[in-house]
């Protein structure tokens, strides 16, 4: 859709209910906090003496019009790069639907020649005016993923299923090079929440429910972005800004209601949601993102106890704060165009895609009348250019800007497949596989022509409902690769519409996923797969005495054991993006039956028993636990799951073959 269309979806979404917590209060006092309880951190140094006089000098020249300016964020569907020389912004972004010149589909070079002009606007030697560089972000969440033909790693989940940290910091070098090459500076990644209750519809841009993995996976993520601690020049060096996100709690509301509220102790918020952000500031994180979500009823972006006593106090965090997609309209008391409270909560920059030149005025009035002080904008400000200087970007070098050969490239696919291989868990196998490579399958469900299910949310589009093959081109589909290894291995492939009876597989495989979604749409009632049509499949082949693999495209856990007894295999293959063929890789051995690759994937969220209740709910109960997955190496026997609704059942847990 448009870029308007989508501006007018998303504010409709965020300001006309939808069931995603807007009712929270918000909380108009601050919370107080006890600083012992939270992580003890050691910053990585973002601060040199040379560079603080710099900094120094640049904001005691600056006016108060061009303070505020670096103070907010807008989207480039509002604003053109004529606009700078009125509005001094500090910051662009690309969210959601966006694309350069309203073409959501714009081709790389397009992204590049927009950011250009940005930057040749903002650092123009004009009277009154400071050059100061503009800083580009973009949901680069799974790769490049706004960028048709970049690269599409496996959404978080699945890469919390690898429990391979130093894969994560190949996939965040791999995906900064790529946003280079289209002269874009800043990722706002990684997601580094601990989701408690998968009916989250963010659940997937997690990396587990523990929150030890998530912060393995925080520091591994922020090193693979931005490069090693102390590296000066990132830019030069093909690395971006990062953005741990969403301080904090994001994934432990209440019934999982995006933009909830979490209830919980402070003792729980810092032990459960903290250690991602310790982590992450330790390897260097340059940003943090404030949650649209509450703590109590305090909304995030109002809660000076923890964004400033916390986050920059006790943690010691030295860059810079960035709010949400005009989060800070929901404060008590804010509108979109004016919120002096989240700055004075410790908000450094505002995400203002909506009414963000009357918020410039009115913040330059509110500094001037007293309601924000002089200091908490200096403040503000030179944590902006501290993550400028640190970037380099005063020095404009960008030696990987155009190389567009970059994006998708064979060794990034090379990683992703990998990446894919390593992600997959095997829940059950009576012995299907691997299936032997001169085999007879066939390939059915309802989702195995489609790269936007295989994809997930957050591709191309907001939603990723409407991400087609055409835009990712060297993308290859799981049922494609799985083909073309069958005949590659002297296999045969016979269709759904033959005579299957006649000509009978010898396996018959069943892609079966849930739509793409992201945040607030994704949000469910329940933790359960309702699309039969998988089902229906399942039982046709098992009534011909077809085996059966089934292979789940998801980006969460969910109840689904009439699916998982109607297979003779089942694999968790989450949202792998673009390189179908490490799922091929795994499910397709040799002509003798011996697995090429085995399976290493291991359950980073607990699997439901219960349709009604996720494992995380008081009376919820688990049918796989954290840390489980079969393998070729190592088989378990698993028993007939119930298909009772409550998971009421005497089955016992899966036990090792003896």
């Amino acid at each position: 859709m448009g870029q308007q269309t989508w501006t007018g979806r998303r504010w409709a979404a965020l300001g006309l209910g939808l069931g995603v917590g807007l009712a929270v209060a918000a909380g108009a006092h601050t919370q107080t906090v006890h600083p012992a309880l939270w992580p003890a951190v050691k910053p990585a140094p973002l601060v040199d003496v040379a560079t603080e006089t710099r900094i120094a000098a640049l904001v005691k020249r600056m006016s108060i019009e061009e303070k505020v300016g670096q103070t907010i964020q807008t989207d480039i569907s509002t604003v053109t790069p004529a606009d700078l020389r009125k509005y001094p912004l500090g910051s662009i972004l690309a969210g959601g639907d966006s694309g350069p010149y309203g073409d959501e589909r714009a081709k790389p070079a397009e992204w590049l020649r927009l950011a250009r002009e940005f930057h040749a606007v903002a650092l123009e030697a004009r009277p009154g005016h400071e050059p100061i560089p503009i800083i580009f972000g973009v949901d680069a969440v799974h790769g490049h993923n706004n960028v048709v033909g970049a690269e599409l790693f496996p959404q978080n989940i699945g890469l919390g299923a690898t429990r391979d940290p130093e894969l994560v910091r190949r996939i965040g070098e791999a995906t900064a090079e790529e946003v280079a090459t289209t002269g874009i500076d800043y990722a706002f990644a990684p997601t580094i929440a601990v989701p408690q209750d998968v009916r989250w519809g963010r659940s997937y841009e997690g990396f587990s429910s523990d929150p030890q993995w998530v912060a393995k996976f925080a520091a591994a993520a922020v090193l693979g972005l931005q490069g090693p601690n102390g590296m000066e020049h990132r830019l030069a060096r093909g690395r971006v800004a990062s953005s741990i996100k969403h301080f904090l709690g994001d994934g432990g509301t209440t019934l999982g209601e995006d933009q909830g509220n979490t209830e919980v102790s402070e003792e729980t918020l810092a032990r459960l949601h903290a250690p991602g952000y310790a982590a992450g500031i330790e390897a260097g994180a340059l940003t943090v993102m404030a949650s649209y979500s509450a703590w109590n009823g305090q909304k995030m972006h109002g809660a000076k106890s923890l964004l400033t006593d916390v986050l920059k106090d006790r943690m010691g965090f030295q860059g810079f704060v960035i709010g949400d997609y005009n989060a800070h309209a929901f404060l008590p008391g804010c509108t979109k165009e004016h919120c002096p409270d989240a700055l004075n909560a410790g908000v450094d920059m505002y995400m203002a895609p909506l009414g963000w030149r009357e918020l410039y005025v009115n913040l330059i009035d509110d500094v001037k009348a007293g309601r924000i002080s002089m200091a908490r904008l200096d403040d503000a400000v030179s944590r902006i250019l501290r993550v400028k200087f640190a970037l380099g970007m005063f020095d404009a070098e960008r030696p990987l800007a155009g190389h567009f050969e970059k994006l998708a490239s064979p060794e990034h696919r090379a990683l992703a497949r990998e990446a894919v291989r390593k992600s997959l868990v095997l829940l059950k196998n009576d012995g299907v596989l691997p299936i032997r490579a001169n085999a007879k399958v066939v390939i059915g469900g309802p989702h195995a022509g489609s790269l936007a299910v295989q994809a997930g949310g957050w591709t191309i589009s907001w939603q990723g409902e409407d991400t087609k093959s055409a835009d990712f081109p060297q993308a290859e589909l799981a049922a494609t690769a799985i083909k073309a290894a069958i005949r590659a291995g002297g296999g045969k492939m016979v269709e759904e519409s033959d005579d299957l009876v006649k000509d009978k597989p010898d396996v018959a495989i069943v892609i079966i996923g849930t739509r793409p979604y992201a945040e607030m749409f994704g949000d469910i009632k329940l933790p359960i797969y309702n699309e039969r049509t998988g089902l229906r499949a399942l039982n046709q082949f098992k009534r011909m005495g077809i085996p059966t693999v089934t292979v789940f495209l998801s980006g969460r856990p969910l109840w689904m054991n009439p699916e998982i007894n109607a297979s003779n295999a089942f694999v968790a293959a989450w949202l792998p993006g673009s390189e179908g063929g490490g799922i091929a890789d795994v499910l397709v051995g040799t002509a003798d039956s011996k697995p090429r690759y085995d399976f290493t994937g291991r359950l980073s969220f607990p699997w439901p028993r219960s349709a009604l209740l996720p494992p995380y709910a008081p009376h919820g109960a688990t049918e796989f636990p954290i840390g489980f997955g079969i393998t070729y190496a190592a088989p378990v026997r698993t028993p007939v799951l119930s298909e009772r609704l409550d998971g009421s059942s005497d089955v016992a847990v899966p036990s090792r073959v003896k």
